[in-house]
């Protein structure tokens, strides 16, 4: 078995994406409807099969008049129906009563609101008669108040490039150009491998000794939330011969594989030298200048990602969300893949920290002590826990992290947290 060197994070995490960039192939395409798609990243360009407004619109509820004619007393030729085109024309001294979103007729080049409108009698005019005329008394100018044909879109436009995530607005836009179907990629499937003799699963009442397998479904769920397709592998016994079968297994079947527990260094620990062999390139980084999860193990096996992930439940959930989720969305071939929300704060107290690990640790975020500090940043709590705590998170608002070569950040040192959602 090769002994790599240590890394920090980000160059593990580039060498990894390096090779893995060479050697990996976009997921399959499938078609999917648009009203199902919510999180799906497109395979396809979306090409505007029609403009966008197909007809001139209101944008308020007013008359339809000539721009010329105002301001002055203006004679109503009628109203348009919405869902209708207007059966006539505005010409000079004409008004037509139109609402929001309704087509504004030919020959009117802007819309009055109708709040700047007054009617005007005419004691001529038999009762009722004198609505039929409205006095305008400011200006308006060619365009007011009207939405354009093809405005927002036009007919052979690209609205949608391949690689774009979609999201509420996409779909509102797909179906507001009357697509109904669009082409994704298919989900990437995970592979998810627990080992450990101790491990059962979580229904199971436990003996002393036993703990329940929470790493699966929690990372699982993790997973499905950031487009991916979990898979279940089961958990290992601590046997070199059952790693190796799960192992060939799950890179046969999934298009990723993540190992949990049994990538560190000890007699029990076997999914480096299992990875090492189970396709090329193999290992590119074993273990990582970072805590909590020092033990993390990348690989590209055969043209696809394999990570050895810490056993502790928030060395598991930390590194998961730090290197395994910007990975699920490189395979679905996302052009912009979904930043995590981050925060500004003040440290509420001073944080230790090994100097030579980039070290990520949870906090709480107060926003009600704002007024007791001069920033008017809320305050970060530091959660103190242990690795296999899962309520250490769970208290958690988010992660914060002391760069490699720092020991200790002073109390009201300004920082990022990085939001758990």
């Amino acid at each position: 078995m090769r002994k790599l060197a240590l890394l920090p994070p980000s160059q593990a995490v580039a060498e990894f994406n390096a090779v893995l960039d060479s050697a990996w192939r976009p997921l399959p395409a499938e078609i999917v409807p648009v009203v199902e798609a919510r999180g799906r990243v497109l395979a396809r360009d979306v090409i505007a099969p029609i403009s966008m407004p197909e007809f001139r619109r209101s944008s308020v509820d007013g008359y339809a008049v000539c721009a010329a004619s105002v301001p002055g007393v203006l004679r109503v030729v009628g109203e348009v129906q919405m869902g209708r085109l207007s059966p006539f024309a505005i010409h000079l001294g004409e008004a037509a009563l139109v609402h929001t979103g309704a087509h504004v007729p030919e020959g009117a080049d802007a819309v009055v609101m109708l709040e700047d409108t007054q009617p005007v009698a005419d004691a001529s005019q038999t009762e009722g008669e004198g609505a039929r005329r409205i006095q305008v008394a400011g200006r308006v100018s060619v365009g007011d108040n009207i939405i354009q044909q093809g405005e927002d879109v036009r007919a052979g436009d690209t609205v949608l490039r391949a690689g774009t995530r979609l999201r509420e607005q996409e779909i509102g836009g797909c179906l507001a150009l009357g697509i109904t179907h669009v082409e994704v990629y298919r989900r990437p499937r995970v592979a998810f491998i627990a080992s450990g003799n101790e491990l059962v699963p979580p229904e199971h009442v436990t003996l002393p000794g036993q703990v329940r397998n929470i790493n699966v479904p929690m990372l699982a769920a993790l997973a499905a939330r950031h487009g991916a397709e979990p898979v279940d592998f089961g958990i290992l016994p601590d046997q070199p011969e059952a790693f190796e079968q799960a192992a060939r297994r799950a890179l046969q079947e999934a298009d990723a594989v993540v190992f949990i527990a049994g990538s560190s260094v000890g007699p029990r620990d076997f999914v480096a030298q299992v990875v090492e062999q189970l396709g090329r390139p193999g290992v590119i980084a074993h273990g990582i200048l970072f805590r909590p999860g020092k033990p993390t193990l990348f690989a590209v096996c055969d043209g696809k990602p394999v990570f050895g992930l810490p056993g502790n439940p928030i060395s598991a959930l930390v590194t998961a969300n730090l290197f395994l989720v910007p990975t699920l969305w490189r395979l679905q071939g996302v052009s912009h893949p979904p930043r995590p929300h981050v925060v500004r704060a003040v440290l509420a107290s001073e944080m230790r920290s090994p100097r030579n690990l980039e070290h990520w640790f949870p906090v709480t975020l107060d926003y009600r002590a704002e007024s007791l500090h001069p920033s008017p940043l809320p305050l970060a709590i530091p959660i103190v826990t242990k690795s296999n705590l899962i309520f250490g998170l769970v208290r958690a608002h988010g992660l914060a992290c002391a760069p490699i070569g720092v020991d200790v950040l002073p109390a009201a040192t300004e920082l990022d947290v990085r939001l758990m959602e």
